[in-house]
C-alpha cells in the first residue's frame, strides 16, 4: 500500500513516516507540506492513500482533495486534521474523502483507518462519529434538501455531472471526450457513483438520476 502524507508540519510528517515503516504493507512514498505539492505529489507518484491534513499554507486540504479527486477517484483521502467543526467534516466529505480522522488518534486506529480507506470502507474515528450523529439527530424528521441544493450530496461535483451525462444516455467514451478526461478515470467516477448510490447497474443508476431530476 503506497501512502502520501500531506501536512505542513515536518515533524508530525516524520512522525507517521516512523510509525508506517513498521507496517509491512505500508510504504510511504512521499511527503507534501501543502496542498499544491499535495496535488502535485498525487499526480505524480499516484499513491493509493493520502493522508490529507486540512488546514496548509496555500491551497487547503478541502480543495487539495477535490483536485486530485477529480482526476484520481481511485486514490483514497484519510483526513487527518485537529478540526472537528461541522462546516470541516461535511465540507471534505463532499469534497471526496473516504474518511476523517483526529490527530489524536493513536497508533492502531490510525493503522486501521488506513487500511479500510485503502478498501473502500467510509472511516471516522469516534469523536467524528459521534459529531455525525449529533448532527442528523438534530435534522427534524422528514426534513428535506434546502431549495436549490444539489440532489445526492455525497457525489462530488465530478461524479454529478458524469451522473448527469449517464442520465442523459452518453457512454463513457462520449463523456470522456466531453470532459476531457481519460476513459480510466471515468470508469474510476462511475465506479464511484455506484457505490455512493448503491446501485448495481447503469440503468439503476440512471433511474434514480432521472428521478432526481438530472438528464
Amino acid at each position: 500500500m503506497r501512502v502520501l502524507v500531506a501536512d505542513d508540519h515536518r515533524f508530525y510528517r516524520e512522525g507517521v513516516r516512523t510509525l508506517l515503516a513498521s507496517e509491512p504493507d505500508i510504504v510511504v512514498v512521499g511527503e507534501a507540506a501543502n496542498g499544491d505539492e499535495a496535488v502535485e505529489r498525487a499526480n505524480e507518484l499516484e499513491p493509493d492513500v493520502i493522508l490529507m491534513d486540512l488546514k496548509m499554507p496555500g491551497l487547503n486540504g478541502i480543495d487539495a482533495t477535490r483536485r486530485v479527486l477529480d482526476t484520481q477517484p481511485q486514490i483514497a483521502i484519510l483526513v487527518i486534521t485537529m478540526f472537528d467543526d461541522d462546516d470541516s467534516v461535511f465540507a471534505v466529505m463532499r469534497a471526496g474523502a473516504r474518511g476523517y480522522l483526529l490527530k489524536d488518534a493513536d497508533q492502531e486506529e490510525l493503522m486501521r483507518a488506513i487500511r479500510g480507506v485503502h478498501h473502500g470502507e467510509a472511516i471516522f474515528g469516534p469523536a467524528i462519529a459521534r459529531r455525525m450523529m449529533q448532527y442528523f439527530t438534530r435534522q427534524a424528521p422528514g426534513t428535506v434538501a434546502a431549495p436549490g441544493a444539489p440532489p445526492f450530496p455525497e457525489l462530488t461535483e465530478r461524479e454529478r455531472e458524469i451522473l448527469t451525462l449517464i442520465a442523459q444516455g452518453h457512454a463513457n467514451q462520449t463523456i470522456a471526450q466531453r470532459l476531457v478526461l481519460s476513459v480510466k478515470t471515468v470508469q474510476n467516477h462511475v465506479s464511484n457513483i455506484f457505490g455512493k448510490l448503491q446501485v448495481a447497474s447503469r440503468a439503476e443508476a440512471i433511474v434514480r438520476a432521472r428521478d432526481a431530476g438530472l438528464g
